[in-house]
């Protein structure tokens, strides 16, 4: 996560938004005591990396249990190569050793 270098606040810029209540709560139980806004800047990075490319992929061929052929409904990155599969695109949804389903390009399992 980005914020895990933990820039000082002194050299963030104040920004508001308006949050639900009920959402605002959510936050702080996930993020357990160490601060809602720090949990918002951390998925905030994540997202902006994930749609960037920035972000390394986080799984290994090893992680992968099972794949089942599919079709890309909308943009996707592989989790194993980072490659964009576009909508309508032929892709694998794998299955990883923890039950999550992940985007992979058709290539991404080859030898």
């Amino acid at each position: 996560m980005h914020t895990l270098n933990r820039t000082p606040t002194t050299e963030m810029e104040v920004t508001s938004i308006r949050l639900e209540r009920e959402l605002k709560e959510k936050l702080k139980e996930l993020a357990g005591g160490h601060g809602y806004q720090a949990l918002i800047r951390d998925l905030l990075w994540k997202y902006v990396q994930q749609k960037t490319g920035l972000s390394q992929p986080k799984f290994s061929r090893a992680d992968i249990r099972a794949s089942i052929p599919a079709k890309a409904e909308r943009e996707a990155r592989c989790v194993l190569t980072g490659k964009i599969i576009q909508p309508q695109e032929q892709m694998l949804l794998g299955l990883t050793i923890n039950g999550d389903l992940v985007p992979l390009s058709q290539d991404s399992l080859a030898n």
